[in-house]
């Protein structure tokens, strides 16, 4: 190394550079475009009432949002997280009836259970070296067709029993599905699980060890593995993590009308993938932030009821979240090129 060379550590960074490097940029400016766009068209869309209704609509993406953008900065997807949400619902519900235990029992194997899920996504993943497109692929009609079959076999319908009157629901009520009033207006507790998981991975991917090797096994899992980073390790806990905000929806939708139905969850895997990338998360892994996919899941609340205020057919609303998705991502390239000319 030459005298003069300089760790690039060392070298100062300029706010604007420091700016256009963050990986949410895009979204955030995305989110202020909606924010106005909706503001302006659609009456009642400022009201607390219709804000709070936003945020219980992106929270309930956000959650699996928040966990599914740290695999994505990884290098990986999972396919199977809507369907696990349903799973673990299904789980809890019918551990909890058929056993005649305490609810909060059937939360506990159901966390078990969603967490063995993810590990098992994980473990095949790293064994076999398959795309994670297809091992999850996989998961997800298992899965599919476990809820269903299970189901019918244990419930004889297509939905689980009641537990309402069980002991212990309304103290884990309280703790997944409970509404909180501030200043008057009413506010879903999905909401602070929500923040809670965001500040949580932040600290993660930004202050520690692990989030270091999150990073560098998104941006080359070869070059990682030969510098120590524990690659399989950091995947199957990437994909645990995908479970466990799985569990926390699970039991929302559970203890939000105590009765789930088996069919719920498919597609939704798209949607969080989708909150991800508009959050600035690259398809090709090493790039993105926590932050980024609340700010994701953010404006598919606002673009979700904000339709519906504006009076608009919801109909539409899905290829306006398939346009944001394309100028998300055309918004986010700009930004990294734009990043990358000022270095």
């Amino acid at each position: 190394m030459s005298a003069t060379t300089v760790d690039e550590r060392l070298l100062e960074t300029s706010p604007l550079r420091k700016l256009l490097s963050r990986p949410e940029l895009g979204s955030v400016v995305g989110a202020i475009a909606v924010f106005v766009f909706f503001a302006l068209v659609a009456d009642g869309f400022l009201r607390a009432a219709s804000l709070s209704t936003v945020l219980y609509a992106s929270s309930t993406i956000g959650i699996m949002a928040v966990p599914v953008a740290l695999l994505m900065i990884g290098g990986e997807f999972d396919l199977s997280a809507g369907v696990m949400v349903t799973s673990s619902a299904l789980v809890s519900s019918m551990f909890s009836y058929q056993m005649t235990a305490d609810t909060w029992v059937g939360v506990g194997v159901s966390l078990l259970v969603t967490l063995a899920i993810g590990a098992f996504n994980g473990i095949m993943l790293t064994r076999t070296r398959l795309p994670s497109f297809i091992i999850t692929l996989g998961t997800f009609l298992m899965l599919t067709g476990m809820n269903l079959g299970f189901t019918k076999l244990i419930d004889g319908t297509v939905s689980t029993k009641s537990i309402a009157d069980m002991e212990g629901f309304e103290s884990a009520r309280d703790v997944f599905a409970s509404t909180l009033t501030i200043g008057g207006v009413d506010f879903k507790i999905t909401i602070l699980w929500w923040l809670g998981l965001v500040a949580l991975a932040s600290w993660i991917l930004l202050r520690t060890r692990a989030g270091n090797w999150i990073f560098a096994v998104g941006g080359n899992q070869d070059a990682a593995r030969a510098v120590g980073v524990p690659v399989a390790k950091t995947k199957i806990g990437l994909y645990m993590g995908v479970a466990l905000g799985a569990w926390i929806s699970g039991q929302h939708l559970l203890f939000s009308y105590d009765v789930v139905q088996s069919g719920e969850g498919v597609g939704n895997e798209l949607i969080y993938i989708i909150g991800a990338v508009i959050g600035g998360c690259l398809i090709t892994g090493g790039y993105g932030s926590a932050v980024g996919s609340a700010v994701g899941a953010f404006i598919f609340g606002m673009t979700s009821k904000g339709i519906v205020y504006a009076e608009w057919n919801p109909d539409w609303f899905k290829f306006f979240l398939g346009a944001m998705l394309l100028l998300a991502t055309l918004l986010n390239a700009w930004v990294r090129k734009r990043a990358e000319a000022t270095e």
